[in-house]
């Protein structure tokens, strides 16, 4: 009987992968590793201390850059989310037609379009918004990290939903639970690990969202990725990677509970 190809299988595989791996996160354990560095220099390593992330803990712009990212990033993530949970049911609990492999196109748009494309529009338009209303608050903002963020809460969500068996929604229907009900008791509960994963991905990429940002703040409101941008252009101090490594550990935290809730649609089949 003939072997299935694999290509875990096949010569050099292991060797060539590692060495990919190895330079990929080289970079990151070196910003990690000179995070801890006593010294002012980021390329000279002068002794372990904790001196940088005292630093940047006591300096008053970076918490409130951090809190700034913290409040647009949560409330964008919501907006986000509610936003691909409608999208997504609206896409995935109704009979295929023509138009739709468009509407899902719409909806991804901005995953294909280059962010600085997204960027600059959105600086036309709120700029004549601005014109219009007098308003420069964080609002702006908001919008656009939401907008951005649509596309990626979208897609947890409707894979959650397309690998859902509807006999429940089926049975809901048969024992005379309107359409409300049987959202809300029976598609909801099934979904919600869904949405917790779109709203934890729409967090992370809106608070580590610089191009956008950088496009479409106003004065006074730098968010922690522009904030460090802008300090990176004046002077390099290993603060920069404590503050960069405490990101890290926050994205890696956000991501593994991601990852172990994208997986429960695989138990709910089996």
């Amino acid at each position: 009987m003939a072997k299935t190809f694999s290509i875990k299988r096949q010569p050099g595989f292991a060797t060539i992968a590692m060495f990919c791996f190895f330079l990929l996160y080289l970079p990151i354990a070196t910003l990690v590793v000179y995070s801890f560095n006593s010294g002012s220099s980021i390329a000279i390593w002068e002794g372990f201390s904790l001196r940088w992330f005292q630093s940047a803990w006591n300096n008053q712009q970076v918490i409130e850059a951090s809190v700034r990212s913290l409040q647009i990033a949560a409330v964008a993530a919501v907006i986000a989310t509610a936003c691909a949970t409608l999208a997504a049911i609206a896409t995935t609990r109704t009979a295929p037609y023509r138009g739709l492999t468009i509407k899902y196109s719409i909806i991804n748009m901005p995953l294909l379009v280059p962010e600085i494309v997204t960027a600059v529009a959105l600086l036309i338009l709120f700029s004549r918004v601005k014109v219009w209303t007098g308003y420069s608050g964080l609002g702006y903002l908001i919008v656009a990290h939401a907008a951005f963020c649509i596309p990626f809460a979208y897609m947890p969500i409707r894979a959650r939903l397309e690998s859902m068996d509807l006999s429940l929604e089926r049975a809901a229907s048969d024992l005379y639970a309107s359409s409300f009900q049987t959202f809300r008791y029976v598609t909801l509960p099934l979904l919600w690990p869904g949405i917790l994963a779109g709203l934890m991905l729409a967090f992370v990429i809106s608070l580590d969202d610089v191009v956008i940002t950088e496009f479409v703040k106003s004065g006074g409101q730098d968010t922690l990725p522009t904030y460090m941008l802008g300090q990176l252009r004046r002077v390099v101090t290993p603060e920069m990677n404590a503050i960069s490594t405490v990101f890290l550990v926050i994205s890696l935290a956000i991501v593994t509970l991601f990852f172990f809730l994208s997986r429960t649609p695989q138990k709910d089949n089996e």
